[in-house]
This record gives structure tokens, C-alpha cells and sequence, in this order.
């Protein structure tokens, strides 16, 4: 049978999940058990339905006449670029799906400068045609634009293009929705436009592992393209490791894709993408190869992290209340368990009992605490810190290129926030009263502008950067201007305690909620931490004065979500994480120890 591999390349929300749905329900897959009537078929994680982003790769296949197309769903955020690099290396051809209104966005151009990079055949869907105020030929341009400045070669710039509307599975060749029936046009254009693997069953067998999976029964799952050679279940084979040693093992298992699925298979020809089990210790990038003639395949590169946190175990006043695991030994398995999936991430020991993980954002590492949270964990983490590198002496650190759309009338204070953290401004347009702005900014500058960012436009801008490159330090630090309210003694807040105190600066928490001494329930109207006692009760006597019977006003709190959590902390603060609450508390609970402690840091 016949083979193409294609991967699916678009930007967060450019419909790419209802796009494959669609695909894979008109091919009339079997799409295994409980699929049927659940939208977003391929976001099968929790996180990912809430966010409504792709975060972990994963495959499907669907046969059009006669022929097997494999489908590589690609995570639609530069955080997982870790993820992205080795999920190409499986494809020959890439879907880039741009939105009719929008056109390409900041994510897109990073997926499609990898697979431009690799050389794969792009085949263009404007999806969303349905949308109000589509603009599929400005689109179109748009995304020339953006192959030219991408280093595209002729032949790749003059891209193939199929118009679509993934949510009600129609596409056509022409921009006009009315002469839409189905959504064989983008079938017919991955037969026509993308190549079949370049195979050569006839050589020795060359398998490239692009990702790892976990069955509880089979052990860990390798999953990659045959290059070379056929494969058998049960047969021997050779394990290449990145440092060049040589195992044997025999499989135990193999399956091939089929719909959302994995189905057994007795073998699997060249271009083909597949699933085995029965080696221990595999991991992404290494080579499965024949084991009288081993030959390893490339190593997948990995780019670096860009920010780092340090994790440690929950030791505030309420630790162990919360969470099923709180153990160091648990937190530390876990975090080593991570590494086998997830390439973009590093771990490291500390001697204090601590471990520091590295990660490619600000976004890659909270989306790990909050998956770890949900799983039952307890523990604290400390402020995110960016990775600087010494290159020849010269102090380097990592820069994003930021892409901000908002609308005009908001334009103007976005623009202030990022002169004040020293942006660069590369580029500014404005059209139908949206105003879209591109600017080149230094991480550590960048790391708590989000949430602002969110109050300043009233929730109506769009924000993304993805990584640019190391570039010579400026030396500016950012520092908060707002210190914290902190809690005065353990206990539980009252309404009368903080309605006393409120107008020193913001709530975090709400009456009648268990705070500790040292917990940050607020955040200060000025610089300095302040103390406040929230937990304070009015006095009761016998005697009624003449104001008893009117009650103070009480702002809302503004409650504080993870991300939000980590922006907000400075380096004397930590997150406290636990399946039930997000707490933000002093490094140094006490607050004549925590004195001494800035006086000796001074010295």
C-alpha cells in the first residue's frame, strides 16, 4: 500500500484539531471507542481541552483511495518546540493551515521554518472560510510574504492552495463556500502535491524514534518512521543509544496506526510509522537498527532551554494536607519520569534537597506544574530564572521576538509597557482598527508582562513570542515596583480585620479562608512588604454604637491562577502547589528572620 506522511502545521486556534476530526470522520476511520461525537478528537488530554492548544504530539492515519496517510498533529506553541522538531522528522510533507481572517501568525512561522528547514512539501489551507470577515486573498499573500522572508526556494514560495472550513468539513480549490461539498480536495492535494516516503526496503533496517509512549503492561512504546528495511514482530534487533552503544533486544510487540488507534501488525515496510515495545531503556533521537549490519540514523537535535525554576518539596504550615504525593522521593521520580517523554526538559539535583528543571518557557514549565498538580502532587517552586550562556567571555542572554495585536485605541500603552522593558520595536501596522506590532525583547524582561498585558487591553490583545536567540546581555534588570501584603499570624480571615486593611493595596484571598503567618495575601499599593493582621476580630461588648447596623464595603479579591502565581513572585517568594490551592508565601516565613536574612545579603 501506498504511503504519505504529513505532518499539520497551524498556530493555536486556527482550527487545526476540528480540521482532522473532519478529515478523519469523512475517510470513515474507525475511530476507536467513545470518539465518535466528541469534538477535538485529537486533544485528548485534559489540559488541552481547557486550553484549546495542542501540547503533545500525537498520530492518526486514514486510508483515501487505497492510500495509507498518516497524520502528525504538531503542538501549536514555541514552548513545545522540543516536541515539534522530532515530529517532523516523521513527515515528507506538511498541511500549514493559516486562518482566513487572521493569516499566518508568530507560531506558525517557527513550525514552518523547521519544516521548511527539513525540505518538506507545504501544501496550504486557508481555513475558517466561513468566518465573518474572511479576507482569503490577503491571506493568501500574507503567507507568501512570510515563505519569501523565510528563505522559502522558488518552488517551495509558489505553495499549492486549498480554501477550507474544517468545522463544517468542506474545502474546495476556490475561495467561495457555496461550491464546497466535502473534504476530499485537501485528500486529493496531499496525493498530489506530497511526496511517498523515499524508502529502501531492500537495505538493512533503519528506524529514526521520534517519540516515546507508556503501556502499563508492554513497557515503554518507541514510535518512529522505518527508513530503511522492513520490521517483524519478535524479530532481534540492534538499539543504537546517542552515545553509540550497541544492544540487542527482540521486539515484543509491533502495531501500525489505523484512525486514533494502534492496531498489531505481523510487519511494517520502509515509510511507515510505528509503534514498538520491548525496549527498556529507549529514548527519543536514537536509531533502531538490524543487528548484523547496525547503522545509526542522525541524531534529532534538541534545542536548548530558555528558562530555568527550582522545585522543591512543600514545607510551608499546610504542607502535606493537600496533596497524595509530597515526598522528595515521589517529586523526584516524577520529575525524572517527565524526561522520558518530554526532550525539551532538563533536570538537576541540588545538594540542599532541591532540584532545578529546565524548560523553553515560561508556558513549557507551568503547563508541567499544573499537569503534576492534577496527578496529586504537593510542592513549592521558586520565581523562573532565564538560562544565560558565556560565549567567548561575553555574558549571553535568550531573546523573543514578541507579536502583539490589539486594538488601536489599547496600541498606545502596550507600547509604553514594553519601551519601559526595554523592547525593541521591529514593526507596526494598522488596519480596520486593529493595530499589530512586532517587537524583539529580552526573556528576563518579558517573564510577568502577560497578565499586565491582559489588564491594559481589557482582555481584548493577543500576545505571542517565541524564541529568537541569544543575543549580548543589556544588563537591565527587572525588579517589581508593588511589594506584598503579607499575613501577620496563622489563622482564618475576617471580614472585620480586612476591611480595616484593604485600602493598603489588592486582596488575593477573601474572608473566611485559612492564611499562615508569612502566607501573601495581597499585593501592596507600594514598595515594601507590609504585614497585615486579616485574621484581626471586632471586639464585642454589650453596648450597640450608632454605625453597628452598616456594613463597609469590601472589594472583591483578585484571585490568583498558577501562571499568574509565578509572574507575580520575586526572588523572596514561592509558589505553594497542591492539587486543592495555589498559595504564594514568604521564602522566610518569619519576619524578623527574614530580616536578618536581607541584612546578611547585603554584607
Amino acid at each position: 500500500m501506498e504511503i504519505r506522511n504529513v505532518a499539520i502545521i497551524a498556530h493555536v486556534d486556527h482550527g487545526k484539531t476540528t480540521l482532522v476530526d473532519a478529515l478523519l470522520r469523512q475517510s470513515h476511520t474507525e475511530m476507536g471507542k467513545g470518539d465518535e461525537g466528541q469534538e477535538a478528537i485529537l486533544d485528548s488530554n485534559e489540559l488541552e481541552r481547557e486550553r484549546g492548544i495542542t501540547i503533545f504530539s500525537k498520530n492518526a492515519s486514514v486510508e483515501y483511495k487505497g492510500v495509507k496517510i498518516n497524520i502528525i498533529d504538531t503542538p501549536g506553541h514555541a514552548d513545545f518546540g522540543g516536541e515539534v522538531e522530532r515530529v517532523l522528522s516523521m513527515a515528507d510533507g506538511a498541511l500549514l493551515l493559516v486562518d482566513a481572517k487572521e493569516g499566518p501568525m508568530p507560531q506558525t512561522r517557527f513550525v514552518l521554518r523547521e519544516a521548511l528547514k527539513l525540505g518538506l512539501k507545504i501544501v496550504v489551507v486557508v481555513n475558517k472560510i466561513d468566518k465573518k470577515g474572511a479576507r482569503p486573498d490577503w491571506v493568501h499573500g500574507k503567507t507568501f510574504d512570510l515563505f519569501v522572508e523565510l528563505g522559502a526556494r522558488e518552488e517551495e514560495a509558489f505553495f499549492p492552495v486549498v480554501f477550507a472550513s474544517g468545522r463544517d468539513g468542506v474545502a474546495g480549490l476556490e475561495p467561495d463556500i457555496t461550491k464546497m461539498t466535502n473534504i476530499s480536495p485537501i485528500f486529493e492535494a496531499i496525493l498530489e502535491h506530497i511526496p511517498a516516503p523515499v524508502v529502501n526496503s531492500d537495505k538493512p533496517l533503519q528506524m529514526l524514534v521520534s517519540n516515546i509512549g507508556r503501556d502499563n503492561y508492554k513497557g515503554r512504546i518507541a514510535i518512529g518512521k522505518i527508513h530503511s528495511g522492513l520490521i517483524k514482530n519478535g524479530q532481534d534487533i540492534a538499539h543504537i543509544d546517542r552515545d553509540g552503544n550497541i544492544n540487542k533486544y527482540k521486539i515484543t510487540s509491533l502495531s501500525t496506526f489505523k484512525g486514533l488507534g494502534k492496531i498489531e501488525a505481523d510487519e511494517a515496510l520502509a515509510g511507515d510509522i510505528v509503534a514498538i515495545t520491548g525496549i527498556s531503556d529507549v529514548n527519543i533521537g536514537e536509531t533502531i537498527a538490524d543487528p548484523f549490519s547496525p547503522v545509526a540514523l542522525p541524531l534529532l537535535d534538541i534545542e536548548e532551554p530558555t528558562v530555568k525554576m527550582v522545585f522543591m518539596v512543600n514545607n510551608s504550615p499546610f504542607g502535606g494536607h493537600e496533596g497524595e504525593f509530597k515526598t522528595s522521593s515521589q517529586i523526584h521520580a516524577r520529575l525524572y519520569k517527565e524526561l522520558e517523554t518530554d526532550v525539551a526538559l532538563r533536570v538537576e539535583d541540588n545538594n540542599d534537597g532541591t532540584w532545578t528543571v529546565f524548560g523553553r518557557g515560561e508556558l513549557h514549565l507551568a503547563i508541567f506544574i499544573e499537569r503534576m498538580r492534577r496527578e496529586g502532587y504537593e510542592f513549592q517552586v521558586s520565581r523562573p530564572h532565564v538560562v544565560n550562556k558565556i560565549v567567548d567571555g561575553k555574558k549571553l542572554t535568550p531573546y523573543e521576538k514578541v507579536y502583539i495585536e490589539v486594538p488601536e485605541d489599547h496600541s498606545g500603552v502596550v507600547i509604553q509597557k514594553m519601551g519601559q522593558r526595554h523592547a525593541m520595536m521591529d514593526n507596526m501596522e494598522t488596519t480596520e482598527g486593529v493595530t499589530y506590532l512586532e517587537f524583539t525583547i529580552a526573556t528576563k524582561e518579558l517573564i510577568g508582562f502577560r497578565s499586565e498585558f491582559i489588564t491594559d487591553t481589557k482582555g481584548l490583545g493577543i500576545m505571542n513570542a517565541a524564541f529568537f536567540e541569544f543575543l549580548p546581555d543589556d544588563g537591565f534588570t527587572r525588579e517589581r515596583d508593588r511589594g506584598s501584603l503579607v499575613a501577620y499570624e496563622t489563622g482564618e480571615t475576617r471580614l472585620y480585620g480586612m476591611t480595616q486593611v484593604q485600602d493598603q493595596g489588592e486582596f488575593f484571598v477573601g474572608p473566611a479562608e485559612k492564611v499562615y503567618k508569612g502566607q501573601v495575601i495581597g499585593q501592596a499599593s507600594r514598595a515594601g512588604d507590609l504585614r497585615v493582621n486579616a485574621c484581626k476580630e471586632k471586639k464585642l461588648s454589650n453596648m450597640r454604637s450608632k454605625g453597628d447596623g452598616s456594613m463597609e464595603h469590601f472589594n472583591v479579591p483578585h484571585r490568583m491562577g498558577l501562571e499568574e502565581s509565578l509572574e507575580y513572585i520575586d526572588d523572596t517568594e514561592l509558589v505553594e502547589i497542591t492539587p486543592k490551592s495555589v498559595r504564594i508565601r514568604k521564602m522566610i516565613l518569619d519576619e524578623v528572620e527574614a530580616r536578618k536574612a536581607a541584612k546578611l545579603a547585603k554584607h
